[in-house]
C-alpha cells in the first residue's frame, strides 16, 4: 500500500480528558504539559501542516523547538524564543508490506497508528505504558516499553527525514547511514524538526494480560530473572513497603504458556487492577487473561481515557540488568524517605541497543520508574538519594523525566556523548536547537 492515507482521531478520542488538553494549542492559557507541572517559557505557539510550513518557520526564526504531545516532565522540549507544533501532521504517509515497515508523520500517536497497522496484519514489537505519546517525541527520548527481549521504541526506527537548521530536508536510515543514523535517532530534539519517521513492523498478535499481587521482595530477588521472562512484557509496581512488590503485571502472546496460579508466592487477582490500588481500573487495559490484540495490551492505559492518575510527577533510571536486584535493593533501603512522596514505582526490563544516547546503549537494562505526587519541592530532595544509591551502577536517567545528576556525571556514562555533541553540531552549528535542557545536560555549560 503506497497510497497517502490519513488518519482522523475519532470524535470518541477527541471528546477525551486525556486528549483535548493536548490538542489545545491556541489559548490564551498559559501552554503547559500534560501533567500541569511544567509551565513552557513562551506562548509563540506555530502550527505547521507541512514540511514546507516547517522549513519556512526554521529559516524565519534564529531559534525554537518543537513541542510534542507534551508529555515530558523537564524542560527538554522547553523554549524562551518559539515552539512549532506538527499537531496538524499526523498521517500514515505509506505501508511498505514487503519491506514490513511504515512511515508516518512525526506527530502521529501510537494509540492512532496500531489499530490501522492491525487492521492491515501489521503490528509494533513494543508499546510504552501510555499509547497516547507521540512517535517522534518517544523515539527521540529512547521512551521504552518494555521486555528482556524487546528494545526501546527508538530500535524500531529505520528511517527518519527532518529539517535541518539551514531549513534544509534531510533523510537518514539504518540502512545506508551507518554511525549517523545511530546518533541521530535519539537526539533529545537537538538535531532539528523531524517530519517523518518509518518503522519497522512484524505480523499482528494476540495477547492477554495477568496480574498478580504481593510478591515477596525475597522472592523477586531470588528469581529475578524468571519472574521477567514469564510473559513477553512483565511490570512490578511496588511502593516499597512491606517487604514485597504490590503487583506483577504479565502480559502475553497466546503463544506462550500460562503463568501458574501460584506464581512465586503471589496472588492471581480475580478483578482488574490499577497499578495504583485506590484507583479505578476503568482505565486500565483488559487483565484476567482475556484475548485482545497487540495494542491493547502491551501499553497499561487505554487510549480513550485519562492515562495514568493525571497530576503526577516522574521520574525513571536506567541501571545493568545483571544488577539488577542489588539497584532495586539499594532503592528499597529508602523506602521510608520515598513513600511519603510516591503513588507508585514500577520495574521493567529493555534490551540493548546501539544507538548512541539511548540509556539502553550496549547494555540490557532495569528501568526503575517513579510515580510521584506533584509536589516538586519534596520530589527534588529524594532524588538525589536515589541517585547516589544508584551510582555504583553507572545509573542513567529517562531523558524525558525529572532527575538530577550533574552534567559531567551523564557525560562519564555515555561513551558517545562527545561523538553526539559532533553530530548535533553539524547539522546545527548556530544553536537554532537548543534549550536550556541540551546546554546543561549536553553541552554541560
Amino acid at each position: 500500500m503506497k497510497k497517502r492515507t490519513f488518519l482522523k482521531l475519532s470524535s470518541a478520542l477527541l471528546a477525551t480528558p486525556a486528549l483535548s488538553p493536548l490538542m489545545q494549542f491556541t489559548t490564551r492559557d498559559k501552554l503547559k504539559n500534560w501533567a500541569g507541572n511544567l509551565e513552557y517559557s513562551t506562548d509563540r505557539l506555530h502550527p505547521a501542516q507541512s514540511v514546507a510550513q516547517v522549513q519556512e518557520l526554521v529559516r524565519k526564526y534564529p531559534q525554537l523547538k518543537v513541542l510534542g504531545s507534551r508529555h515530558c516532565f523537564n524542560n527538554i522540549a522547553d523554549s524562551t524564543h518559539n515552539l512549532v507544533s506538527l499537531e496538524p501532521m499526523s498521517e500514515v504517509v505509506s505501508l511498505d508490506a514487503n519491506a514490513r515497515t511504515v512511515t508516518v508523520d512525526a506527530a502521529m500517536r501510537y494509540g492512532q497508528l496500531a489499530p490501522y497497522l492491525d487492521r492491515q496484519g501489521f503490528a509494533l514489537h513494543n508499546l510504552a505504558s501510555l499509547p497516547h505519546i507521540s512517535i517522534a517525541g518517544a523515539t527521540a527520548t529512547a521512551t521504552h516499553g518494555s521486555g528482556v527481549k524487546n528494545g526501546n521504541l527508538s530500535t524500531a526506527v529505520a528511517g527518519l527525514e527532518f529539517v535541518t537548521a539551514a531549513g534544509e530536508v534531510r533523510s537518514l536510515s539504518r540502512q545506508t547511514d551507518g554511525d549517523a543514523f545511530r546518533a541521530a535517532v535519539v537526539h533529545l530534539g537537538g538535531l532539528g524538526v523531524v517530519t517523518k519517521v518509518t518503522l519497522d513492523l512484524q505480523p499482528t498478535f494476540q495477547m492477554r494480560q495477568y496480574v498478580f499481587e504481593n510478591l515477596p521482595l525475597a522472592q523477586m530477588a531470588d528469581h529475578f530473572d524468571t519472574i521477567m521472562s514469564s510473559g513477553y512484557s512483565v511490570s512490578l509496581f511496588t511502593d516499597w513497603q512491606k517487604k514485597r512488590l504490590n503487583e506483577v503485571w504479565i502480559k502475553q502472546r497466546t503463544d506462550e504458556k500460562t503463568p501458574d496460579t501460584n506464581f512465586f508466592g503471589a496472588t492471581l487477582a480475580t478483578k482488574n487492577l490499577h497499578p495504583i490500588a485506590e484507583i479505578s481500573a476503568e482505565n486500565c487495559t483488559e487483565q484476567l487473561g482475556v484475548v485482545g490484540p497487540w495494542y491493547e495490551r502491551m501499553p497499561h492505559f487505554r487510549m480513550g481515557f485519562t492515562p495514568s492518575s493525571g497530576k503526577e510527577l516522574q521520574s525513571e533510571y536506567f541501571v545493568p540488568r545483571r544488577q539488577a536486584v542489588d539497584a532495586i535493593l539499594a532503592v528499597e533501603r529508602l523506602r521510608d524517605a520515598i513513600s511519603p512522596h510516591l503513588l507508585i514505582s514500577e520495574l521493567r526490563t529493555i534490551d540493548a541497543d546501539d544507538l548512541w544516547m539511548s540509556p539502553c546503549y550496549k547494555q540490557p537494562s532495569v528501568a526503575i520508574h517513579f510515580t510521584w505526587k506533584q509536589d516538586w519541592p519534596s520530589v527534588r530532595k529524594v532524588l538525589p538519594m536515589i541517585e547516589s544509591e544508584l551510582a555504583p551502577f553507572g545509573v542513567r536517567p529517562h531523558w524525558g523525566k525529572l532527575f538530577s545528576i550533574a552534567p559531567a556525571t551523564l557525560a562519564s556514562r555515555y561513551e558517545k556523548m562527545a561523538d553526539f555533541r559532533q553530530m548535533l553540531q553539524q547539522y546545527d552549528p548556530q544553536g537554532k536547537f537548543r534549550n536550556a535542557f541540551l546546554t546543561q545536560n549536553i553541552y554541560g555549560a
